[in-house]
């Protein structure tokens, strides 16, 4: 089954999608993760903000996720990567997080990442720039990735 790979600004997403992506974001940061924190941080709605994501099946089922958005500084930020348990191992997130690299061009991107995934992220051009941080109760660090 291919994947398809879909990008558009919240305002833009059809409902059943967007409450699928939602769902899909509070599945594996607050239920599979065990970490109760505001998912809905008023990010999605900024202008900036555009919502990746990767759908399989028919009808098409979004199964992976990130989003992109430009704070006030304007540094683009590159985060909430998230893929459903049983879709992992297909390299779903590195297609997403790839796509959105392109997308976003020559500039600078900057993660949050949980530090287990640090080499994952390194991969893509990401490099520590930052100590170590607890984010609810969860181990990070900051990476960020030059042009």
């Amino acid at each position: 089954m291919n994947p398809t790979l879909r990008a558009a600004h919240l305002l833009d997403i059809e409902p059943r999608t967007l409450y699928s992506l939602l769902r899909l974001r509070i599945d594996v940061f607050v239920v599979e993760q065990e970490c109760p924190y505001p998912d809905l941080d008023g990010i999605d709605l900024e202008p900036g903000t555009e919502q990746h994501w990767l759908e399989v099946g028919a009808p098409p089922e979004p199964v992976a996720t990130l989003r992109t958005y430009v704070d006030a500084a304007g540094t683009v930020h590159l985060g909430r990567v998230a893929t459903q348990a049983a879709h992992r191992g297909q390299g779903y997130a590195a297609l997403l997080v790839e796509e959105a690299l392109r997308r976003i061009g020559q500039r600078p991107v900057q993660i949050s990442a949980q530090t287990y995934l640090e080499g994952w992220y390194a991969r893509f051009g990401f490099r520590r720039n930052g100590d170590d941080y607890v984010e609810d109760g969860i181990p990070h660090l900051p990476m960020r990735r030059e042009p």
